[in-house]
């Protein structure tokens, strides 16, 4: 279930958007102030953030700029703020939409439907989370900020596993998926070789992604 995280300072309007929100069975949490919603966000890791751009501690803007230091969310500014220039910053910050009150609550459901579809379905070719970065249409990656190369086998089992992130994938599912269009047939010796050169090129102490369950496969931790 998605989460989305409102940044609202008044109450009524977050309870009505959280209501609204909830009815349409999303996982909602909610905040009320800049620092709130920072410490929520981090709590919570929400998909989609609705951002007023007037709050008691600073300005919306701000926060949409110390997310771009964490974990991506999309984010849609739902304020009073209509000025051209307030709208167009917000854009420029990198949201997904602007949104001005007064506002038609099925209208805002859809344009939330919308983007949540678009980046979920987005997720399927790209992964990235501040430390790893994978583009796999472009067959592209970095780890850290640093470019990283990977052979057309590690991409197609960084996807399969990603792609996946909590389930468990057994040795004969990801050897099915990894057959190589070439015809050269991947076994379970090639396939652990492939996953040990993964982790050395991406994983560090602080930074683990594949966790191998004894005897049955691999799952990309979540």
């Amino acid at each position: 279930m998605q989460k989305i995280l409102i940044v609202e300072d008044d109450w009524e309007l977050n309870h009505g958007i959280c209501y609204a929100l909830e009815k349409e069975e999303y996982t909602v949490c909610s905040a009320h102030s800049l620092q709130e919603a920072k410490d929520v966000y981090l709590s919570e890791n929400p998909e989609l953030v609705l951002l007023d751009v007037n709050l008691p501690d600073g300005e919306g803007f701000t926060f949409c700029e110390w997310m771009k230091e964490r974990k991506k969310a999309a984010i849609l500014f739902l304020t009073a703020r209509d000025l051209e220039k307030d709208v167009l910053k917000g854009y420029e910050l990198g949201a997904e939409d602007y949104v001005t009150k007064p506002f038609s609550m099925k209208i805002l459901l859809k344009r939330i439907e919308v983007i949540l579809k678009r980046n979920l379905e987005s997720k399927h070719h790209v992964f990235d989370d501040g430390y790893l970065y994978i583009d796999f249409n472009q067959a592209k990656a970095a780890v850290n900020g640093k470019e990283q190369s990977f052979t057309p086998t590690e991409f197609r089992l960084l996807h399969e596993l990603s792609s996946h992130a909590g389930q468990l994938l057994t040795y004969d599912i990801l050897l099915e998926r990894l057959w190589d269009s070439g015809g050269q047939f991947v076994d379970k010796h090639a396939l652990a070789v492939n996953v040990n050169r993964l982790r050395r090129k991406m994983e560090d102490e602080n930074h683990k992604y594949i966790s191998n369950v004894y005897g049955m496969g691999y799952q990309w931790l979540d």
